[in-house]
């Protein structure tokens, strides 16, 4: 014999949530019909009842509070969407602006600061001044030619470039600096940033599981 969605008369009520507006033609506790209707079972409960499971009622001091209109607002709250600026941008997000020749370069105390933004660099001493450093042990010849490729990419589109290097054995050593100014700029780390974004997990040797 064939069961119906409900084979005993039950009866009970769901917990409301005190942060959902419902609409008036809902009840505010919906409850579960009796019967063996399917569609009349479900219907009875409301069309929005699942978002109600695992809610709570108030505590009293919650509502002396009036919590609900401070988090929620009124129906006339005004709202805004703020456009982040240049310093809440991060490293990898912001773009290379243009170097004046007459521009000194970053002082070491600030470069100190923004080196602890990129992961894998160091800063160097080198015949242009000091230098972002980064270096990468490869899987194979291959796989070098490879992250080169990668990071050409990346500065192509960024417009700043860095001296790559393909040494033995399979290492890639990347340096970056303005050389205009003698020395380090913003632009040197917003590269060393946007590179620190590039996927090498696939290029890297592969870890010896030892059993």
């Amino acid at each position: 014999m064939a069961s119906s969605f409900l084979s005993n008369p039950i009866s009970f009520a769901l917990p409301t949530n005190p942060l959902r507006r419902r609409s008036s033609s809902l009840p505010c506790s919906p409850t579960l019909r009796r019967g063996g209707d399917r569609n009349r079972g479900v219907l009875a409960m409301g069309g929005d009842f699942l978002g109600d499971f695992g809610a709570r009622d108030p505590f009293p001091a919650e509502i002396e509070s009036n919590f609900c209109e401070n988090i929620v607002g009124n129906w006339d709250t005004e709202h805004k969407i703020l456009i982040p600026n240049l310093a809440a941008l991060s490293l990898a997000q912001q773009s290379c602006q243009p170097i004046s020749p007459s521009q000194p370069p970053l002082p070491f105390e600030e470069a100190e600061k923004l080196l602890r933004k990129v992961v894998g660099w160091r800063l160097v001493d080198g015949d242009g001044g000091t230098r972002l450093q980064c270096l990468w042990k490869a899987r194979d010849y291959g796989c070098g030619i490879e992250l080169i490729n990668r990071i050409y990419r990346v500065v192509d589109e960024a417009g700043h470039y860095p001296d790559l290097h393909l040494e033995h054995p399979n290492q890639v050593r990347a340096e970056l600096w303005t050389a205009s100014i003698g020395g380090l700029s913003l632009n040197d780390f917003i590269v060393a940033a946007k590179i620190d974004e590039i996927k090498t997990l696939d290029l890297l040797p592969k870890k010896r599981i030892w059993a």
